[in-house]
């Protein structure tokens, strides 16, 4: 979906119009990262980078969107010239989509004038911080489906079209298998899955009438069979398989309200006993990554999952401390005091170790350092252009796979694990912030007189 170049908070045009008119177009480094991980996450999923550049890429004023910001009457006839020439210029380096992240972790980084930097912001927390939060509950739904498929079910409780979409995306690079919102399959290329509704079934005298005339349009379907009583419908879908004999070719039963785990035991054994053992049984129905690890713990005869609210809006963390902030202009490492927010200055890197094939702690250091380990930040926009031709969204969607399961099994885990993933900064990078802080205490000025 295109955004127009407005998609900005108005202060950002504010301080575009100043650094413009004051001349500071001087090289800038924004930093985006989560101060902390929400409670129940022992990592993220990076992600919605590709999509960020995509707008980035296209990211122009239009002539009507000149016209509204003169209408404001805010700002100088000079700068809203300006602007119809405004281009996005500089570097961009980020960690991969699909990549796991830590707190404090730099997950993209601009390096651009500082307008260009500053104007981006709104863009970059909302297309990154929403993706990310989406891939980070759905990687959770797809570990506790333990090799099951996952389904988005999602598009019709997620927070707008831009969210259903974007959502259903960031939900396949984390490894669901799937989703039922066409648009979000045809603009992403993620397979389209869908049943029957239960209004189909209930405007017929009977289910085993709506059952039989939904299998000759599409004979090999999944039948929802939970619109009157659960298991009578499963019943009535056996009576259909001795009906049509040989042509029976329906390919799952989907249960889709009560006890789950007992409603599967008996829709497996009457399924079987009627000799329909390929016959594969869906659930759905408010499910989370808890119940999901319920059902898989108990050993529900369950073959996949659909989830929607829970994973569209992850419902336990809807939301987190997620920061875009300058962190160097011209040289110099630049930060904040302010308590709770540290911000490390400079440009940076982010180097992985690794043992026995197993990622076992990271180090976040200053651009330029040469570490042990996997560097994660990578270039992928150079002087405003894309500087590599993006993965097809199924093998980024393998390559969070691998990803994932390079983390220690702990890490992996429902619960929160104490002591987390270890994160730790450089040697260099903690003496740049030792005197980058010196810079902030100095412009600050002096204290307050008590």
């Amino acid at each position: 979906m295109s955004v127009s170049a407005l998609f900005a908070d108005l202060y950002e045009f504010t301080m575009l119009e100043a650094y413009h008119a004051l001349g500071m177009d001087k090289t800038a480094v924004f930093s985006l990262f989560v101060r902390k991980l929400p409670p129940h996450r022992n990592f993220l999923i990076a992600c919605g980078l590709e999509t960020l550049l995509d707008d980035i890429d296209a990211f122009r004023f239009q002539g009507e969107d000149i016209a509204h910001l003169a209408s404001l009457h805010r700002f100088r006839p000079e700068f809203l010239s300006w602007l119809k020439t405004f281009r996005f210029s500089g570097d961009i380096y980020a960690m991969p989509e699909g990549t796991p992240v830590f707190a404090n972790e730099p997950i993209l980084e601009i390096v651009a004038p500082i307008a260009q930097g500053q104007l981006l912001e709104t863009l970059v927390l909302n297309q990154i911080g929403f993706q990310t939060m989406i891939a980070s509950k759905a990687a959770r739904i797809v570990e506790a489906a333990q090799g099951r498929d996952v389904v988005d079910f999602g598009g019709r409780r997620a927070h707008g079209l831009d969210a259903a979409i974007k959502g259903a995306r960031a939900a396949f690079v984390a490894g669901v298998s799937a989703t039922s919102n066409v648009q979000a399959a045809s603009e992403y290329g993620i397979p389209a899955v869908g049943t029957v509704a239960h209004s189909f079934i209930q405007a017929f005298p009977s289910e085993v009438k709506a059952f039989r005339a939904f299998a000759d349009l599409f004979p090999n379907t999944t039948l929802l069979v939970d619109t009157y009583d659960t298991l009578a419908g499963v019943e009535a879908v056996a009576a259909l398989a001795r009906e049509v004999g040989a042509s029976f070719e329906i390919q799952a039963v989907r249960l889709d309200s009560g006890n789950l785990l007992e409603l599967s035991r008996g829709a497996r054994q009457i399924l079987d006993g009627a000799g329909l053992g390929s016959v594969r049984i869906f659930a759905s129905g408010s499910l989370d990554e808890w119940k999901i690890d319920h059902l898989v713990g108990e050993g529900a005869p369950i073959d996949a999952f659909g989830v929607g609210t829970s994973m569209m809006v992850s419902t336990d963390a809807p939301a987190f401390d997620i920061a875009y902030k300058l962190t160097e202009y011209d040289g110099i490492g630049r930060m904040k005091l302010s308590a709770g927010k540290r911000i490390l200055p400079g440009r940076k890197q982010v180097f992985r170790h690794f043992r026995e094939g197993h990622a076992v702690g990271d180090i976040i250091a200053r651009n330029g350092e040469t570490l042990p380990g996997q560097p994660l930040l990578q270039l992928k926009m150079s002087r405003g252009r894309r500087h590599q031709t993006p993965l097809p969204l199924a093998r980024r969607r393998e390559r969070t796979a691998e990803m994932i399961a390079e983390l220690p099994e702990s890490i992996r885990r429902m619960e929160v694990v104490r002591p987390p993933y270890p994160v730790g900064i450089s040697e260099r990078l903690n003496a740049f912030e030792v005197q980058s802080r010196r810079v902030a205490i100095k412009a600050g000025g002096p204290k307050p007189l008590r």
